[in-house]
C-alpha cells in the first residue's frame, strides 16, 4: 500500500530550478563577451519557456490529480460502463462462425 506521506512538489523544484538559469545563462553570457542585449534576450526567451513548462506541468498535476480522484471514487455506475478486462458480453455475434 502506499504511505499516508505527502510527495515533494516537483513540479515548484523544477521551476525554482528553470528561474536561477533565466538568471545563471545570461550572467555567463556576458562574462564571456555576449552583448548585453544578447544576454537580455536569451533571458527573455527562457523566461518565455519556463512559463510555459510551468503553466503544462501544473495542467499535468491537475489532470492527475482528477485521475486520481475519480479512481479513488469507485467503478462508473450507469448504462456506459466500461466492462472489465477480458469480460464478453453474450449477444446475437457471440459464437465462433467457423
Amino acid at each position: 500500500m502506499r504511505s499516508a506521506r505527502p510527495t515533494p512538489d516537483t513540479t515548484s523544484g523544477v521551476i525554482g530550478w528553470a528561474a536561477f538559469a533565466c538568471v545563471l545563462v545570461p550572467v555567463v553570457l556576458v562574462a564571456f563577451g555576449t552583448s548585453l542585449a544578447g544576454a537580455a534576450g536569451t533571458a527573455l526567451g527562457l523566461a518565455a519557456v519556463t512559463a510555459a513548462c510551468r503553466v503544462l506541468l501544473r495542467r499535468s498535476e491537475r489532470c492527475a490529480a482528477r485521475e486520481r480522484a475519480a479512481e479513488s471514487a469507485g467503478p462508473p455506475r450507469g448504462r456506459h460502463h466500461r466492462s472489465p478486462a477480458g469480460a464478453r458480453r453474450a449477444g446475437r455475434h457471440s459464437g465462433h462462425s467457423g
